[in-house]
C-alpha cells in the first residue's frame, strides 16, 4: 500500500481518483505544528532552538495518518511545490518519526504544478527528497517573525498603550501606508489652466490644447492664473490658424505576461474589486478543483511568469481556433520576472486545460470572474502585438507666436487587445506630460487652413499622490522586495484586524494608532523598517534557499543588533518616549494654524501647551496644567473646518424644550455631546457616531443624538414598544430582548414601523429561541461519508457550518455565501477532532448532619 499526503481534502479526493485502489489519500488540513503563541517558543541562547507543538484540531488527524503509514510500503509527501508545503511535509516527517510510525516505509517527496491525472502521475514516476534548504529558509523566516514580534510588542504593550502588535513586515507595510499619507498632507495644491479649442479645417469638429503661447512653449502647469489664460483665449480668438504638420507614428503594444501571485492580487483588485485575501481563496478553489475533471489552474503561488511548453503549444491552437492566424505570433512568447528578488519560480498562473472557455464552465460567482480572467491574460499573452496609428497635429498662427496641437490614435489592428487590457492604477492628475490622446482625429490636411468655433478656459489644481489600494499596496511591496507573494493577503488583513488603518473608498488610511506605532519604530527601530533593510533580509532569506547561507548563522547577525535594540528600548522612561514622539508627529497633530499662533497652546486654558500622552486606553492629547486644566481631545489632526476639533470643547446653543446647554467635547475617547441640568451628577450624553466629524455638529444634530433611542411604535403582536437607538455595535432597533442592526445611522432616526418589524422578524429567523427552528443561509449538500447534510446557519456570534450535533464557526473573513462543501468539510472534521470536555466529577452525596441537641442557647 501506498500512502500519499496532501494538505486539503479536495485535493485527496481528486488526487485519489488519478492514482487508483494500490494508494491511500489523506490530508493533513494545512500546517500540523506551529510555535506556540507564548514567550521561550524560540531560544537564542540555545542556538535558535524552536520548540513546536501540534495544533489541538491536528492531533486526530496526524494520529491517522501514523497508523496508515504502520501499514504501508511508501509514504509519498505530495504538499504544495512551495516553501510552506515543503514545511508542511517536514513537519508531517517529524512528527511520524517521533510516532515510530514509518517502520521500513519508504519516504518520498512529490510536487506538481498542476492538480491534472498526467501532473500528478508525472510526479509520481519521479519523486525526490525533502529540500532541507527551502526548510531551513522556512526555519528563518518563522523565526524572524516570532522574535520580532514576541520581542517587540511587549515593548509596545508598555511604552504605548493601546498598540496592539508589530510585525517584521506588517510594520514596514504600515509605514508604507503611513509615509504616502504624510505625503498627502505635505502636498500643497497648485492652480493652472487648461485652454482649448474646438476647431474645423473643411472637416468636422475637432479638439486642440494650447501649448505656445506669445512664442513659449506652454506645459501644462505653466497658466497659472485667469489673467494669463485670457490673454490666452484673446490670443487663439484673434488668430488665424493654419495646419502646420501632421504626423503619424505607428506605436505598437506587447501584452502582458501572465499572471503571478501578485499581479492576479493587482487585477483581481482592480477589475473585479476583490480583496487579496479574496483573490487568494478563489485562487485555491480553482486550483484544487471543483469537480472530477481536477484542478482548473496551475499553483497560484508564484512569481514565475514562463508558461510549460505544453501549456503555450495548448495557448497557440487555442489562438489559432479562436482568433485566427493574423492573431497568433510565429513564435511562442518567453517572459522573464521582473520583480525583485524573484524565487522560487515556478509556473505562472494558467488554465490547466485552455480548451475549457470560462463560458463553458459553470462556478461560483466568485470562481467564475477570477477564470476568466486568468483565461483572457493567458492567451492574451501569447498573442500578436496591438498597433496603433499615433497621430499629432499643430496648428499655428502665421508668425508662430501661438500653437495649438491635438492628439488622438487610432487602433490599426487590435491583436491581445481583442481579448485583454492590463488595468491601470490611478495617477496623480496635473502632470507635466499627462496627456489624453485616446480620442479619434478626422482625416486633415497639412496647410489647412483651421477656423476656431468655441474656446474653453478652465480652472485645475494639482492632486496629491492617490492613496494606495490593495493592488497599488502590493505592487509597491513587490517592487522594494518586501514580503513573498503567499504573503501579502496576510499583510494586509493584520493591518486593517490590528486596527492600524481603516479602508475608505478601498483606499488604505492609517488611523492615528497606526500611526503612533510607525513612529515609535522609526524612533527607536529604525533599521527594522527601513525598506532598503527588509528588502536585504529577504534577499538573505533567498540565499538561505539556495544553500549559500546557514540559517542559524542569519538568525545570529539579526538577533545580537535587533535584542541590543529592544532592551535599550525597554529602558526608556516614557516620558522620553513622548518627547520624541511629540516631535516626530508635530506636524501632524499640532498643524500650523496659519495666523502666527502656537499651534501647541491649549485653547481651553491659554497657559499650558498641549502634548501627546498615555493612559491604558491608548494615547490622547491633554494640557501640560493637568489637573488644574483638564482640556483633553483625540490624537487626530485638528479639523481646520471647525472650532469643535481645533478647541475641544464647544457650546452648541439651548435645548428649546428644557432650556438647558447642549455641548461638544472632546474626551480621549473620542468627541462626544453633553446635556446637564443644573446639579444633575449624570449629564446626559451621546458619542458622535462613526463618520460624524466634530466640525459637522450643530445643535440640531446635537438634539437628535441626545434624543436616542427613540420610541419607533408598538409591535404588532404584542404591543410591546420597538425602540432605536445607536449602541456599542453602531445603530439598532430593539424589541423584547431582541436587537436587529440598521444599515446607516441616518435610519435610527427614520426608521418606521414596518421596516422595524421586519427587520426583527429577519433576526429572529436567524437566532431562534427556543423550540424553534432557524432556516438555514444555505445548504451545502451531503457528507461524502456520513451522508449527513451539512448547511450554512446564522448564529448569535456569527455564521457557523453545522452538521448533525457539530458545529464550526467560519474563520474571520471567509464570506458564508461564497462557502463549498469542499470548504466547510475541514471545518467540520476539526470541530468533530476537538477533544471533547471531560464532564466534571460529581462530589460524593454529603451525608445528613446529626441532629444536634436542642440547648438553651438555641432556644
Amino acid at each position: 500500500m501506498n500512502l500519499v499526503i496532501v494538505e486539503s481534502p479536495a485535493k485527496a479526493k481528486t488526487i485519489n481518483k488519478y492514482l487508483g485502489p494500490d494508494y491511500k489519500v489523506l490530508a493533513s488540513y494545512g500546517h500540523v505544528r506551529d510555535l506556540p503563541s507564548k514567550d521561550g517558543s524560540v531560544l537564542p541562547d540555545q542556538d535558535f532552538a524552536m520548540n513546536w507543538e501540534v495544533d489541538a484540531k491536528a492531533s486526530k488527524r496526524l494520529s491517522e495518518i501514523a497508523e496508515a503509514a504502520k501499514g504501508s510500503d511508501r509514504v509519498i509527501l505530495a504538499t504544495d511545490p512551495d516553501r510552506e508545503g515543503e514545511a508542511i511535509s517536514w513537519h508531517v516527517l517529524e512528527v511520524l518519526q517521533k510516532k515510530r510510525a514509518l517502520k521500513d516505509a519508504e519516504v518520498q517527496r512529490v510536487t506538481f504544478n498542476a492538480i491534472t491525472k498526467g501532473a500528478v502521475l508525472e510526479a509520481m514516476a519521479n519523486p525526490r527528497q525533502i529540500d532541507m534548504e527551502l526548510v531551513d529558509a522556512y526555519l528563518a523566516r518563522r523565526a524572524l517573525d516570532y522574535l520580532v514580534g514576541f520581542t517587540l510588542s511587549p515593548v509596545l504593550w508598555r511604552k504605548l498603550p493601546g498598540a496592539r502588535s508589530a510585525g517584521r513586515v506588517q510594520s514596514v507595510a504600515l509605514r508604507i501606508v503611513v509615509d504616502r499619507e504624510m505625503e498627502i498632507e505635505r502636498f500643497r495644491p497648485q492652480e493652472y489652466w487648461s485652454v482649448e479649442a474646438d476647431l474645423i479645417a473643411d472637416s468636422p469638429p475637432f479638439t486642440a490644447r494650447l501649448v505656445k503661447h506669445e512664442g513659449k512653449r506652454v506645459q501644462r502647469l505653466d497658466i497659472q492664473n485667469e489673467a494669463t489664460a485670457q490673454a490666452a483665449r484673446a490670443a487663439i480668438q484673434s488668430g488665424a490658424f493654419t495646419i502646420r504638420s501632421i504626423e503619424k507614428k505607428p506605436v505598437r503594444k506587447s501584452p502582458p505576461p501572465p499572471f503571478t501571485t501578485s499581479t492576479l492580487q493587482q487585477e483581481a483588485a482592480r477589475k473585479l474589486g476583490f480583496t487579496a485575501q479574496r483573490t487568494m481563496q478563489a485562487a485555491q478553489k480553482l486550483y484544487e478543483g471543483v469537480d472530477e475533471t481536477g484542478g482548473l489552474i496551475t499553483y497560484m503561488r508564484t512569481d514565475g511568469v514562463a508558461i510549460s511548453p505544453e501549456g503555450l503549444a495548448q495557448t497557440r491552437d487555442v489562438i489559432g481556433d479562436r482568433f485566427g492566424p493574423a492573431y497568433l505570433p510565429d513564435q511562442p512568447r518567453y517572459y522573464k520576472a521582473k520583480a525583485k528578488n524573484a524565487q522560487e519560480a515556478h509556473e505562472a498562473i494558467r488554465p490547466t486545460n485552455l480548451t475549457r472557455h470560462p463560458g463553458s464552465l459553470r462556478l461560483e460567482t466568485d470562481l467564475q470572474r477570477l477564470y476568466e480572467l486568468i483565461w483572457k491574460r493567458t492567451v492574451a499573452s501569447q498573442m500578436e502585438q496591438a498597433r496603433l496609428d499615433r497621430t499629432t497635429v499643430d496648428i499655428e498662427t502665421p508668425d508662430g507666436r501661438t500653437g495649438l496641437r491635438a492628439t488622438g490614435q487610432v487602433v490599426a489592428f487590435d491583436g491581445y487587445m481583442a481579448v485583454y487590457e492590463e488595468g491601470r492604477d490611478d495617477r496623480p492628475k496635473g502632470g507635466e506630460d499627462d496627456e489624453d490622446d485616446d480620442g479619434r482625429l478626422p482625416t486633415l490636411k497639412e496647410g489647412a487652413t483651421a477656423k476656431v468655433q468655441a474656446i474653453r478656459t478652465e480652472q485645475h489644481f494639482t492632486e496629491p499622490p492617490p492613496r494606495y489600494s490593495e493592488a497599488t499596496l502590493v505592487k509597491k511591496l513587490e517592487e522594494l522586495g518586501i514580503g513573498r507573494p503567499s504573503t501579502y493577503a496576510s499583510i494586509l488583513t493584520t493591518l486593517r484586524d490590528r486596527a492600524y488603518v481603516r479602508m475608505d473608498k478601498n483606499r488604505f488610511i492609517p488611523e492615528d494608532k497606526g500611526r503612533l506605532v510607525t513612529a515609535f519604530l522609526e524612533q527607536f527601530f529604525r533599521k527594522w523598517v527601513e525598506y532598503d533593510f527588509t528588502a536585504a533580509l529577504e534577499t538573505r532569506l533567498d540565499e538561505v534557499s539556495a544553500g549559500d547561507l546557514d540559517w542559524k548563522a542569519l538568525l545570529r547577525e539579526f538577533w545580537t543588533d535587533f535584542h541590543a535594540a529592544t532592551q535599550a528600548a525597554g529602558e526608556l522612561r516614557t516620558t522620553a518616549i513622548l518627547d520624541h514622539l511629540n516631535e516626530a508627529l508635530g506636524p501632524h497633530i499640532f498643524p500650523d494654524k496659519g495666523d502666527g499662533t502656537d499651534p501647541r497652546e491649549c485653547p481651553l486654558c491659554h497657559q499650558g501647551q498641549l502634548s501627546l500622552k498615555t493612559s491604558r486606553f491608548g494615547a490622547f492629547i491633554g494640557c501640560s496644567r493637568y489637573p488644574e486644566c483638564k482640556y483633553t481631545r483625540a490624537v487626530s489632526a485638528p479639523d481646520a473646518e471647525g472650532a469643535a476639533a481645533e478647541g475641544g470643547d464647544r457650546e452648541l446653543g439651548v435645548d428649546p424644550a428644557s432650556g438647558e446647554t447642549v455641548h461638544l467635547k472632546i474626551g480621549r475617547f473620542g468627541p462626544y455631546v453633553e446635556m446637564a441640568a443644573p446639579g444633575e451628577e449624570k449629564p446626559k450624553r451621546s458619542s458622535l457616531p462613526k463618520g460624524w466629524s466634530p466640525a459637522s455638529i450643530d445643535l440640531e444634530r446635537a438634539l437628535r443624538l441626545l434624543a436616542l433611542p427613540r420610541e419607533v411604535g408598538a409591535h404588532p403582536e404584542d404591543g410591546k414598544p420597538i425602540t432605536a437607538g445607536l449602541g456599542r455595535y453602531g445603530p439598532f432597533v430593539a424589541h423584547a430582548g431582541t436587537y436587529a442592526n440598521l444599515s446607516d445611522i441616518e435610519e435610527v432616526f427614520e426608521v418606521g414601523l414596518n421596516r422595524a418589524v421586519a427587520l426583527l422578524a429577519e433576526k429572529r429567523a436567524g437566532r431562534p429561541g427556543r423550540g424553534s427552528a432557524a432556516a438555514p443561509l444555505k445548504e451545502l449538500g451531503a457528507h461524502p461519508e456520513t451522508g449527513e447534510a451539512i448547511q450554512v446557519m446564522a448564529g448569535r456570534y456569527g455564521p457557523y457550518v453545522k452538521m448533525g450535533k457539530v458545529n464550526a464557526t467560519l474563520p474571520k473573513g471567509v464570506d458564508p455565501d461564497g462557502l463549498t462543501l469542499e470548504a466547510a468539510l475541514p471545518l467540520i472534521a476539526a470541530k468533530a477532532g476537538a477533544a471533547p470536555k471531560k464532564a466534571a466529577k460529581k462530589a460524593p452525596a454529603k451525608k445528613p448532619a446529626a441532629k444536634k441537641k436542642a440547648t438553651a442557647k438555641e432556644g
